[in-house]
């Protein structure tokens, strides 16, 4: 794990699209027929991208809504570490790691 806490999507959106782009907030919203407020909260981290929100998001942007879940997962999981920092030490593994690997799908 880094230190640093990986980008909230809010930031990429508003940097890399709104910024960038030229588009308003309120341009969004319309776009992806949402409240100006929803889009408002991610923006300032107020709210998480949900699998909804992603999909709305790649319509109005041109982007896949993966991207917009992965940049999610990536806070949700950092955030996690640093929470139970110290208390996964003690879970145990019930599989062989070696098992467990092989048989995940690709």
């Amino acid at each position: 794990m880094t230190e640093r806490r990986p980008s909230i999507p809010g930031e990429i959106l508003r940097e890399e699209f709104l910024t960038h782009y030229e588009i308003t907030q309120d341009e969004l919203a319309k776009a992806m027929g949402v409240s100006r407020f929803r889009v408002n909260e991610i923006i300032n981290g107020k709210r998480a991208i949900t699998a909804e929100t992603a999909i709305l998001l790649s319509k109005a942007l041109g982007t896949s809504a993966k991207f917009w879940i992965n940049l999610q997962t990536a806070v949700d999981l950092f955030d996690a570490e640093k929470k139970l920092a110290g208390v996964t030490d003690a879970v145990r593994c019930l599989l062989p790691e070696s098992e467990f690997i092989a048989d995940m799908p690709a």
